[in-house]
């Protein structure tokens, strides 16, 4: 299905969303997003991931789009293939959910929130903090 298709579909279940507040991301939505952005850092191939983590192309492509809220067990395999830790995961998702919250609370901004990755000093400063 679209995504337009699933929107309404989400709208018609739980009502329309207001434009002027975003919605808090969801978690799979976080995740599958650091997993590619990772992915793609190391130049690294769906395949290559997924043979290595041992989940099938097509699941780990739905983990990555945010389309299925993979077991701890699968999301551990693919970390470890990626050579991340739960500690790196837990720590990124930290961030992204604090820029997420911070842009979130300014009322000088409306309709989507967008979150930039922090600068490069700041997330040295919190890796060690973690």
């Amino acid at each position: 299905m679209s995504e337009s298709v699933l929107r309404s579909l989400d709208e018609a279940r739980r009502g329309p969303v207001r434009e002027e507040r975003a919605a808090e991301p969801l978690m799979r939505d976080l995740i599958g997003d650091l997993l590619r952005r990772t992915r793609v850092d190391q130049g690294r191939t769906l395949r290559e991931v997924a043979e290595d983590a041992q989940v099938s192309l097509p699941y780990l492509s739905e983990i990555e789009r945010g389309r299925k809220e993979a077991s701890s067990e699968v999301l551990a395999a693919v970390y470890r293939s990626l050579g991340l830790s739960i500690t790196d995961v837990l720590g990124a998702l930290h961030r992204r959910t604090t820029l997420f919250r911070l842009e979130r609370a300014d009322p000088r901004r409306s309709g989507t929130v967008t979150t930039p990755a922090p600068p490069a000093h700041q997330a040295r400063v919190l890796s060690l903090a973690a």
